[in-house]
């Protein structure tokens, strides 16, 4: 009777696996060890400009829409440093769409910008303190 018991009440604490879950899986595989490597634009300019990229070591949900990107950078004097770095992402069904807005990433500026990741490449619109415009490019894994 007690090993009927403690049977149910072990399959009743099992959490069950929702489409968000498997959405939240996928999205932290892709953003394991990869670099967005691409160009962008400048409203003011209509040259593209090259040569720019974001290194990602890592995602994680931390609760609700916000995920703590760890991403590499060059800033404060110093190559190579990691921040972690609290985002919004929003789902637009099946792909997801990191959010910001008036972001203080320190020793570079405030940011706000929308990007949309989908398989290999991302899109989307940033804005500064200095302007704004597009960017684009791919996600590659990092060796």
């Amino acid at each position: 009777m007690f090993l009927s018991f403690l049977i149910a009440l072990t399959g009743c604490s099992k959490k069950t696996s929702t489409p968000q879950d498997e959405l939240d899986r996928k999205f932290t595989e892709m953003m394991k060890g990869v670099t967005l490597m691409g160009r962008s634009t400048r409203l003011s300019d209509d040259k593209v400009a090259t040569g720019e990229k974001y290194v990602i070591e890592g995602v994680s949900k931390v609760s609700g829409d916000t995920w703590l990107f760890r991403a590499r950078f060059n800033c404060c004097g110093q190559n190579n440093v990691v921040l972690p770095l609290p985002l919004t992402v929003k789902w637009a069904g099946d792909t997801p769409v990191i959010t910001l807005t008036d972001l203080s990433i320190p020793g570079m500026g405030t940011y706000t910008a929308r990007v949309l990741l989908y398989r290999d490449q991302y899109a989307g619109t940033w804005s500064g303190k200095h302007g704004g415009g597009q960017l684009f490019g791919s996600i590659v894994r990092n060796q």
